[in-house]
C-alpha cells in the first residue's frame, strides 16, 4: 500500500513538505510550550485564514499576502505580551477571533465559502504545491541548523531570558526569529493541516516527549522524531482509510501522547 501510494506524485510532495513543516513546528513548539506560548499557532493560523481570504478576494497570491501579515501578528502578540498590558492568552484570544470572523466575512461577501476556502480551514492533501515543498524543506534546514548552531542560546532563552540578557545572549533577537519561523511554519503547515488543526503539530509533540524525558536535549530530539513518524503514520491511515489527512495526523499524536503518558505511570509506579 506505502508502494501504491508514494506512485502519486501529490502523495510524494505531500510526505516530504509535511514532514518537513512537522520537523520545525516540534522543533519550535518545545521552546513556545515552554515559555507558554503553546497557543500562538491557534491564533497565527486563524490570522493566516483571515489574510488567505482577502488575498483569495483579491485574485492575490496567497503565500505572499498571508506570510507578511502572519509575521506581524507574531510581533503584534510578542510585544503585547512582553509589555505585560495584555496576558498572552487573552491577546491570542482576540486576535485569532477577530482574524477568523474577518476571514469568513470577507469570503461570504465575495467568492462564497469555497473549496479553496475549505482546503485552508481543514486541510487537503492536494493543496501542496512543488513550491510549498521546496519551502518547507528550505524552512526544515534553517530550524534544525538554529537548534544545532545555537543550542545553547536557544535553552537560555527558553528557560530563562533574564540569565539570558545578563549573559549577552540577544534575547530580543532570537524572539523574534522564533516567531518569524513559527509564522513561516503555519501558514506552510496550513496546506496540509488546516488553520483548525496545524496548532497541534506545535503542542502534541513537545507535550509527549516531556512525558519520558527531562532534559532540554531530549526533549527537542524526541519531539522532532515523534512529529516526522506521527506525520508519517497519519498520512498512511489517511490514503488507506480515505480519512481527512489533517485530522489523522492529530489523532495519531493523540495515540502517540497517550502511550507516552501511560509508559510514564508505569515507570513511576
Amino acid at each position: 500500500m506505502i508502494q501504491e501510494m508514494m506512485s502519486y506524485p501529490f502523495m510524494v510532495r505531500a510526505v516530504l513538505g509535511g514532514a518537513a513543516v512537522s520537523l520545525c513546528a516540534a522543533l519550535l513548539g518545545v521552546s513556545l510550550v515552554l515559555r507558554r506560548y503553546s497557543m500562538i499557532g491557534d491564533g497565527l493560523s486563524h490570522v493566516s485564514f483571515g489574510a488567505l481570504s482577502i488575498a483569495i478576494a483579491l485574485g492575490w497570491s496567497p503565500l505572499k499576502v498571508s506570510i507578511p501579515l502572519v509575521i506581524i501578528a507574531a510581533f503584534f502578540l510578542l510585544r503585547i505580551t512582553e509589555n505585560g498590558k495584555v496576558k498572552s492568552d487573552a491577546a491570542i484570544a482576540v486576535l485569532s477571533a477577530s482574524s477568523l470572523a474577518a476571514g469568513i466575512v470577507v469570503t461570504s461577501l465575495t467568492t462564497g465559502m469555497t473549496t479553496d476556502i475549505s482546503s485552508y480551514m481543514f486541510g487537503s492533501i492536494l493543496a501542496m504545491s512543488r513550491e510549498d515543498v521546496f519551502f518547507s524543506c528550505l524552512l526544515s534546514l534553517v530550524v534544525f541548523g538554529m537548534f544545532v548552531l545555537f543550542y545553547n542560546k536557544m535553552f537560555a532563552v527558553t528557560f530563562d531570558e533574564s540569565f539570558a540578557k545578563a549573559a549577552g545572549v540577544k534575547v530580543e533577537r532570537y524572539n523574534v526569529v522564533i516567531a518569524v519561523l513559527t509564522a513561516v511554519t503555519i501558514v506552510l503547515g496550513m496546506r496540509m493541516m488546516g488553520a483548525m488543526l496545524i496548532s497541534s503539530l506545535i503542542i502534541f509533540p513537545p507535550l509527549t516527549a516531556m512525558r519520558l524525558f527531562r532534559s532540554f536535549r531530549g526533549v527537542v530530539v524526541c519531539s522532532g522524531v515523534l512529529a516526522v513518524v506521527c506525520f508519517c503514520i497519519g498520512i498512511v491511515i489517511s490514503y488507506g482509510f480515505s480519512t481527512p489527512a489533517g485530522a489523522s495526523v492529530v489523532l495519531v499524536n493523540l495515540a502517540a501522547f497517550l502511550i507516552f503518558a501511560a509508559v510514564k505511570k508505569i515507570k513511576e509506579g
